[in-house]
C-alpha cells in the first residue's frame, strides 16, 4: 500500500486534477459554441493538453491579440491606412495612370503596394475604442473610426463620454466618420432619413471634418442605411466615400470581424460583400479564429489588398467583459442565422 502523500504533495496533486477538469469544461462548452475548431479542440482533449482560460483569451478578441495581428501585417510589408487615405492614394493612381510622363515601372509600384484598410465600426463601448486606437498609434498605424448616433441608446452608461472619445481618438491621428442608420431610426422615411443625416453629420463635423461614412448594418431592423442613396447623393454633402460603394472590391479583399470570427459573413446579414464572397472562398481567403488568420498572412497567402473592420467592443483583456460578449455574440448569431433563412425562403 503506497503511503500517503504528504500536505504539499496533496494540495499540488489537487490543485492540478481540479484545473484539469475545470479546463475539460471549459473546452466542452467552447466545442458546444463553436469557438474553435472541432479538430482542435478534439487534440487538446486526446493529447491532455493543460489549456487554461488565460490561453484561450490570448488567441481570440484581447487586445495583446489585436496588437500582435497589427504587428504581423506590418512585418510583412503591409501598410495600415484609413478609409480616407486608401480613397485619396486611388485618386492619385488615377492620376499617374492617365499622365503620359508617368512611367511604367511608377505604375506598376503604385498598383502593387501593400496596404490594410483599417475600419473600426463603434458600435458601442467608445472607451475600447480608444484602447484600439493606442494600440494603432504606438505602432504608427491609422484608422477610421465610425461612430453610431447618441439617440440610438447604443452608447448608455458607457465610462467614457461619446466627445470625449472622439476628441481622443482624432488626437492620436485617426480619421473619425458617422456610422449611419437613419433609415432604420426614421421607419424607412427617405427624406425623414436625409435630413436626420445631416444633422447628425453636423454633429459629428464639430469634432472632426468628416470626409467618409458608413453604413450600420442593424440586422434585426428592415431598413437598409443605404437606400437612403438610392435618392439622394452623399457626395452633394462633401463626403468622398462609404465603403460599400467606393471600395474596389475586385481587387480589395473585405475581412470582418463580424460574429466574433474572421468568416462572419456567414451569420451577417449586411456587413458582407456578397459578389465576391464565393470567389474569394474559392481561392482559400476565409478564416475562422485570429491564429488562422495570422499563420495565413506569415504564410503571405492574403492578397495584397485588405479592408478589415473590427467592432472594438469585442476586442478585451478583461475577463467578465470578454466572457459577457462571447454569450451575447453567440446568441446574436442564433438569431442572425433565423434571419437569414427566413430571407432566402422569402427570396
Amino acid at each position: 500500500m503506497n503511503p500517503p502523500p504528504n500536505g504539499e504533495e496533496y494540495e499540488t496533486r489537487m490543485e492540478g486534477y481540479l484545473q484539469y477538469r475545470e479546463e475539460e469544461k471549459i473546452l466542452k462548452l467552447m466545442r458546444k459554441d463553436g469557438f474553435l475548431r472541432k479538430k482542435y479542440v478534439r487534440a487538446c482533449v486526446c493529447e491532455k493538453k493543460i489549456v487554461t482560460l488565460h490561453a484561450f483569451m490570448n488567441r481570440e478578441f484581447t487586445l495583446d491579440i489585436y496588437r500582435e495581428l497589427l504587428e504581423c501585417l506590418q512585418a510583412h510589408g503591409y501598410a495600415l491606412i484609413s478609409y480616407s487615405d486608401y480613397l485619396k492614394k486611388e485618386r492619385q493612381k488615377a492620376s499617374e495612370n492617365e499622365c503620359q510622363k508617368a512611367s511604367e515601372n511608377e505604375r506598376q509600384k503604385v498598383s502593387a503596394e501593400k496596404f490594410v484598410v483599417l475600419r473600426h465600426d463603434v458600435d458601442k463601448k467608445p472607451e475600447n475604442s480608444l484602447r484600439t486606437a493606442q494600440i494603432e498609434h504606438s505602432i504608427g498605424a491609422k484608422a477610421s473610426y465610425y461612430f453610431r448616433v447618441p439617440e440610438s441608446g447604443c452608447y448608455k452608461g458607457c465610462s467614457l463620454p461619446l466627445p470625449d472619445a472622439i476628441r481622443s481618438i482624432e488626437r492620436l491621428g485617426h480619421e473619425i466618420g458617422y456610422h449611419y442608420e437613419d433609415m432604420a431610426l426614421c421607419n424607412g422615411n427617405v427624406d425623414k432619413a436625409y435630413d436626420h443625416f445631416q444633422i447628425w453629420l453636423d454633429y459629428f463635423r464639430r469634432f472632426y471634418p468628416v470626409e467618409t461614412v458608413c453604413m450600420h448594418g442593424a440586422p434585426t431592423n428592415q431598413y437598409d442605411g443605404r437606400d437612403l442613396w438610392k435618392k439622394y447623393d452623399y457626395k452633394a454633402l462633401g463626403i468622398i466615400g462609404e465603403p460599400y460603394f467606393d471600395t474596389d472590391f475586385s481587387k480589395v479583399l473585405y475581412l470582418t470581424d463580424t460574429g466574433r470570427c474572421w468568416d462572419g459573413y456567414k451569420v451577417s446579414v449586411r456587413d458582407k460583400i456578397p459578389q465576391f464572397q464565393d470567389e474569394w472562398t474559392k481561392k482559400g481567403w476565409s478564416w475562422h479564429t485570429t491564429a488562422q488568420l495570422m499563420d495565413a498572412i506569415e504564410k503571405n497567402q492574403l492578397p495584397d489588398q485588405l479592408m478589415m473592420t473590427t467592432h472594438p467592443q469585442r476586442w478585451t483583456n478583461k475577463r467578465l467583459a470578454w466572457w459577457k460578449e462571447l454569450v451575447m455574440q453567440n446568441t446574436k448569431n442564433v438569431v442572425k442565422r433565423i434571419l437569414i433563412k427566413n430571407k432566402k425562403d422569402k427570396n
